[in-house]
Formats: C-alpha cells, sequence, structure tokens
C-alpha cells in the first residue's frame, strides 16, 4: 500500500466525519430546491439531505475515476 492510497483513505475518512457531524446537528426539515430534476420542493431533514448530495457525489467520483481503462503502462492483449 502506497501513500497515495493512505492519503485518499484519510480524506475520505474526514469527509464521512464531516458528514456524521453535520447529521447530528442538523436535525430541523429543510426544502431542498432543485428545478432542474424536481418539480416540487423536498421537505427532509436536512443531515438526510446533505447526506444524499455528498453520497451522489461519491458515486459519480467513482464512476468518473473507474471509467479510465487500465493505466498499468503494459501493452494491450489483441
Amino acid at each position: 500500500m502506497n501513500a497515495r492510497t493512505v492519503f485518499r483513505t484519510f480524506v475520505f475518512l474526514l469527509l464521512l466525519f464531516v458528514v456524521i457531524y453535520v447529521g447530528k446537528e442538523n436535525t430541523q426539515s429543510i426544502d431542498f430546491r432543485f428545478p432542474l430534476l424536481l418539480d416540487r420542493p423536498v421537505r427532509a431533514s436536512a443531515a438526510l439531505i446533505y447526506f444524499a448530495v455528498f453520497a451522489v457525489g461519491v458515486i459519480g467520483g467513482t464512476f468518473l475515476h473507474s471509467s479510465g481503462g487500465e493505466r498499468d503502462g503494459s501493452p494491450k492483449k489483441r
């Protein structure tokens, strides 16, 4: 395991801590408006909406990161 992997894991755990902290402190309900996809506002707890936005970002980042193909420098087999 290299230092880059350890650093990424640490940053990801730090982000998860922020999500948990925000969820613990923001329990009131809010109206979430996103006119590009939703006709009506969604009324839910602030923590749930924050976590949903975070999860969409993580999943999107994972898809963008993993769609590159081989990077090990070896020639592709035909």
